[in-house]
């Protein structure tokens, strides 16, 4: 195998596909990338066997072949290159040879051969997205994900499809996010999947605000084919919660607050939050929002915003992290918070979106 092209080009190929490698592989294969040298194209490819991505990139190939390197001793070593053009060369026994203008580099590889195939989707139905219709529902949704192993099931996000709408659902127990979005091409059957968050991130770091990508779902697989950029994941395995049955109906104790006005003032408030002591306190009141904060042995804050509102009055904690992650990805200057008692969950309602939070105890 030879080829050359310039350290940037490379480079970018590099750090697209390695972020899924763990330093605890399983498997020593498993901290490589595959190297793919075909006519003028160079595949790179990484895997932890439960997501895998490839990134294509165009090469000035002499001879075609394939070997894998160590990834991070490789990317190093590509970043402290002069920028310049890079000649990579493959000889007997697995070394590879490094080579710019003025520096050269030889480190020793594994064969392509024992490095894990990645699954085929030969002959399965293509679903056509839109790169940034699928961004912002990710955005709208990623962050309720729950990381708690003993809930697998929620370590991801539901992906259902039914005719020409799109909708995804995220909640780990506390908090619930649904977002949806109408495809153009819609489909005969419903598609209702669990898309692992790993994999979910590796979509995020390469979705574009606009172009398409296909989505092909597999035997327990999904493919995203995001132009030079292909991620296939293996798909959690069980029933996601019936989501539609704790979704309250609307109600018109609705508050009408700016965004950014109260995702600062809850910002501001979290600063005096610790373990023990995390809600922030909101009191509705006619024509004003009051965001305080009381930690023992800490401090306090107090802070107004106004707000349009002709509810009862209400307080209520919340975990501010909880407020300020849909507040933050919202678009909205404007947002409705419906609150219809201190123990009742807040529902946060935007065109195509639902999000509710519980609330917490007050201290």
């Amino acid at each position: 195998m030879k080829f050359k092209t310039k350290k940037g080009i490379l480079l970018g190929g590099i750090q697209t596909v390695q972020n899924i490698i763990t330093t605890r592989a399983a498997l020593p294969i498993l901290s490589n990338i595959l190297l793919d040298v075909q006519k003028d194209t160079l595949k790179l490819t990484a895997t932890d066997l439960d997501v895998g991505i490839t990134c294509s990139i165009i090469v000035e190939s002499q001879e075609t072949g394939v070997i894998t390197v160590p990834a991070k001793r490789f990317s190093d070593i590509i970043k402290e290159l002069p920028d310049d053009d890079v000649v990579i060369t493959t000889k007997k026994n697995n070394l590879v040879i490094i080579e710019t203008k003025s520096c050269q580099f030889k480190i020793l590889g594994i064969g392509g051969e024992e490095f894990p195939k990645l699954p085929e989707f030969k002959d399965k139905e293509v679903i056509k997205l839109e790169q940034g219709g699928l961004k912002q529902l990710l955005a709208l949704t990623s962050f309720a994900v729950s990381f708690d192993e003993a809930r697998y099931v929620l370590n991801g996000i539901l992906f259902k499809i039914n005719k020409n709408t799109l909708t995804l659902v995220a909640t780990d127990g506390k908090r619930l996010a649904v977002a949806e979005h109408k495809i153009q091409q819609g489909i005969d059957k419903d598609v209702r999947i669990i898309v692992p968050i790993k994999t979910i991130q590796e979509l995020n770091r390469n979705l574009q605000e606009n172009g398409q990508l296909s989505m092909i779902l597999g035997n327990n697989q999904v493919l995203f084919e995001l132009g030079e950029v292909v991620v296939i994941s293996r798909l959690i395995e069980g029933e996601f919660p019936d989501y539609q049955q704790v979704i309250p109906p609307p109600s018109e104790n609705k508050i009408i607050v700016s965004r950014e006005g109260l995702l600062l003032g809850v910002r501001r408030a979290a600063l005096l939050a610790t373990p023990d002591y995390q809600a922030v306190k909101l009191e509705v009141f006619k024509d004003k929002l009051v965001i305080s904060k009381s930690t023992p042995d800490v401090g306090e804050s107090f802070e107004e915003v106004p707000v349009e509102y002709k509810g009862k009055e209400i307080a209520i904690g919340f975990n501010p992290v909880y407020l300020a992650d849909v507040l933050k990805n919202l678009a909205d200057e404007k947002i409705g918070i419906e609150l219809t008692d201190s123990d009742k969950a807040g529902v946060i309602r935007a065109p195509g979106y639902i999000y509710i939070v519980l609330p917490m105890r007050l201290n």
